[in-house]
């Protein structure tokens, strides 16, 4: 079966298999020294998130006395938290994605380095922190609900696409920003508007109560699709719609293909202008 499936849908994996000791190496280094130097150490991947999940919740039951739909204090919080860990995961990636391979200079210049495996580290190492913050949301639902859906156990399905999604993502801001450094300026101006257009303070049935055309412009957001799924298997409890995961799916795949192809094909003439 695997025979069967054309080289180039496969050969991200392949090529990640291949360097798969370095990649191991270079997030280890990447998580080491991130908390070098601080009293609390990795201590601090559960204490950040934990303090803002607190912070909203706090911050909610005094200025938000009366919520719709008859949603509790600590719900609407939650869903604010889910919609943070998944955005800020996305604007973490695309603000660093453009200065990597700057970043990495040293490595890139050597003719044996597979550059693209960068992307790959990057994206673990963010994709890990924020599996740390999603765990703290389930230790708060746990001790404020005294138990959590049972769809939370379809996560997966919504991670690992969207996974695929942003590493195509950096792949493609990777090259970008190689060829100029103003792609990074670019990202610090998008990304902090796109952030109000994208559901993580709202929902976006609310916004389709009272302006449905500007809804539909919403559902296009493919971060904000991935936060109304989230939500809905891991606060919610209910499962999303299938032809709209499937049709997700494709998006993010499609994102991750043509991500490492704009990479892949700019790869030589990357080394020779950073």
């Amino acid at each position: 079966m695997l025979a069967s499936i054309p080289a180039e849908y496969v050969a991200p994996f392949e090529r990640a298999w291949r360097h798969r000791e370095l990649i191991r190496a270079v997030v280890r280094r990447e998580f080491i020294s991130r908390f070098r130097g601080s009293l609390l150490g990795p201590a601090w991947a559960v204490l950040s998130p934990l303090i803002m999940l607190l912070t909203y919740t706090t911050l909610f039951s005094i200025t938000v006395p009366q919520l719709s739909a008859g949603m509790s204090i600590t719900d609407y919080a939650s869903g604010i938290f889910i919609g943070l860990i998944v955005f800020n995961l996305f604007s973490e990636l695309a603000y660093r994605a453009p200065v990597l391979l700057h970043e990495h200079v040293n490595f890139v210049k050597r003719s044996i380095f597979p550059s693209e495996t960068i992307a790959w580290t990057a994206t673990i190492r963010a994709f890990t922190y924020a599996g740390v913050a999603f765990g703290v949301y389930i230790a708060f639902r746990l001790l404020t609900a005294g138990s959590v859906p049972l769809t939370i156990v379809l996560t997966p399905l919504l991670v690992i696409p969207f996974f695929l999604f942003i590493l195509g993502v950096v792949w493609f801001l990777m090259a970008l920003g190689a060829f100029t450094r103003d792609v990074a300026h670019i990202m610090a101006s998008i990304v902090p508007v796109l952030m109000f257009a994208t559901p993580i303070f709202y929902r976006v049935d609310q916004i389709a109560q009272m302006a449905p055309s500007a809804a539909v412009w919403l559902r296009l957001n493919v971060v904000g699709d991935y936060i109304e799924m989230l939500r809905a298997v891991a606060l919610d409890g209910e499962i999303p719609n299938v032809v709209g995961y499937l049709a997700l799916v494709a998006v993010s795949y499609a994102a991750f293909l043509g991500g490492y192809r704009f990479f892949m094909r700019y790869k030589a003439v990357i080394v020779d202008v950073i």
